[in-house]
Order: C-alpha cells, then sequence, then structure tokens
C-alpha cells in the first residue's frame, strides 16, 4: 500500500491518538526550528529554546517507536520513554512542554508561541483520545503496530 493511501486511511480511522501522533511530528518540527530560531536572542528567552530543542528529540523518541530499537541509548532512557505509552501519559508530557512554552512569554513574545499551541493541541487530541476510550494506536508510517518488530 502506497504511504499517502496508508496515511488517509489511518486518519479516516477517526483514533484521536492517530492525530495526536501526527500533530506531534508536526510538534517535533516546529520545536527543532523556532528553538534554532530562537536561541538566538541575547536574553533569558535562550532557556526557553534550548527546552523547545530538547523536545524536539523527545518528542522524535516518544512518537517514533522504531528509533528506540534502532538507535544506542540508555537503560534509563529507555524507562523514562516507556512511561509515554498511554494516551494519558502522552497528554501530559505534550502539556508540561505546553507550559514550558507558554511561560516564555513571561519574557517576551516570540516564535516560540507557535511550539506553545501545537504542543497543547497534541495534548488536546492525545486527552480526547483517552477520554473517548480509544486505544493507543500507533501510525504504521511512524514505526509502529508491526514495524519495530520487523526490524528486530
Amino acid at each position: 500500500m502506497a504511504i499517502g493511501a496508508q496515511i488517509a486511511e489511518e486518519f479516516r480511522s477517526r483514533n484521536f491518538s492517530i492525530y495526536g501522533q501526527w500533530t506531534g511530528v508536526l510538534c517535533m518540527i516546529l520545536c527543532f526550528a523556532l528553538g534554532i530560531a530562537n536561541i538566538f536572542h541575547f536574553h533569558w528567552i535562550i532557556l526557553f529554546s534550548v527546552f523547545c530543542l530538547i523536545s524536539s528529540f523527545i518528542i522524535l523518541f516518544i512518537e517514533v517507536p522504531l528509533l528506540l530499537r534502532i538507535c544506542p541509548t540508555s537503560p534509563v532512557f529507555d524507562q523514562f520513554m516507556r512511561r509515554f505509552t498511554t494516551n494519558y501519559m502522552r497528554a501530559l508530557i505534550y502539556l508540561v512542554m505546553s507550559v514550558i512554552q507558554w511561560l516564555s512569554l513571561i519574557a517576551y513574545a516570540t516564535s516560540l508561541i507557535a511550539a506553545a499551541v501545537f504542543l497543547l493541541l497534541a495534548a488536546c487530541f492525545y486527552a480526547l483520545a483517552g477520554v473517548r476510550g480509544h486505544e493507543f494506536a500507533g501510525s504504521k508510517t511512524l514505526g509502529g503496530q508491526g514495524v519495530a518488530q520487523m526490524i528486530v
């Protein structure tokens, strides 16, 4: 099956965890780009941009489980990442990352607000999936549901 058709099929499933996962991928890209863009401020906004960069890598390992199998990581890191296998835990981590980016407004308004908005949107999708009783369903395109097992 073509990747485009596979993605379209996943979105038609109306499972909010799929929406959350794809929004998380968008968040990963945004956090990386905006973290780099804002790191050149000569103000303490640098701390928020560094956290935004760190968030992008955390999201990468949360949303693409295949990477935990193929990248050399420590057992402590693996244990930390395994905590985020349910919709509620993913909603929580995205909410925490969003709140931290919203706190960047204390310094002044930057483009980090976009990261805060999309992180909050991902948290809402995962929370809706949990409330509606949807089982977490990882995207096959991103390495979920059997793809990681094929590698090993």
